[in-house]
């Protein structure tokens, strides 16, 4: 069983604060095999954090959070972006042509983009795997729908820390039985397959509260940036 981290992001995301060596630290740190760094809509730094994870011991999955029109969804395996923008479906098919795989983040927590804002629980069961625990959430309300839509569905689950900063790296990871593979392809047949179980614990609700702040702060001045260029 190898310990994941599926969901987190660097200072490259519009709300993300550290740089790919700090997350890939604290990783190590932990204890963690794997780590995707998966920033909105880019890439970049999570190649980077491919390219770096050997020197920590990991193992790095490529990967981005997409916003499609429906909502987030993390593509997984995939070296270059997917347009924001693009509908439910066609994001899922996009993600796949790349050879990745799908994965619904908070998929119940609306003012985060969660996708059943938008789509049906039909059309969200098409999904490679659903994140039925994400450390972010600070009722737990959204992760325990999540996980009895993702069981009554028979869909795979995963755990995300969805980490802005790096001391949260960790918080929430996805054991995941790769049959003796320590490899990016071993990790993603296993998700599909549903060979995992999760695991974490809440993020403090202060520090949660100060990641939303902080990252709100730096879209704000992104957007006045963008218009002074």
């Amino acid at each position: 069983m190898l310990s994941v981290e599926l969901h987190c992001h660097s200072s490259l995301s519009y709300d993300g604060r550290d740089p790919v060596t700090a997350l890939l630290e604290r990783a190590a740190a932990v204890g963690l095999d794997a780590i995707a760094v998966t920033d909105h809509d880019e890439i970049e730094a999570s190649l980077d954090a491919v390219d770096l994870a050997p020197d920590y011991g990991l193992v790095g999955i490529p990967g981005t959070e997409v916003t499609s029109a429906a909502g987030h969804v993390l593509a997984l395996g995939v070296r270059e972006t997917v347009p924001a923008g693009l509908d439910f479906e066609t994001t899922l098919d996009r993600i796949r042509a790349l050879g990745g795989i799908a994965v619904v983040p908070h998929p119940f927590h609306r003012s985060r983009s969660g996708v059943t804002a938008n789509v049906s629980r039909d059309r969200l069961a098409a999904a490679d795997a659903v994140e039925v625990f994400n450390s972010r959430l600070l009722t737990g309300r959204g992760n325990r729908k999540a996980e009895r839509f993702a069981r009554e569905r028979g869909l795979p689950m995963t755990a995300g820390s969805d980490a802005h900063i790096a001391d949260m790296v960790g918080r929430a990871v996805t054991a995941v039985d790769v049959d003796g593979d320590r490899d990016v392809g071993a990790i993603l047949d296993a998700v599909r397959a549903g060979r995992t179980s999760v695991e974490g614990r809440r993020t403090p609700w202060r520090i949660s509260f100060r990641q939303a702040a902080d990252g709100a702060k730096r879209r704000v001045q992104n957007r006045i940036a963008g218009f002074l260029r």
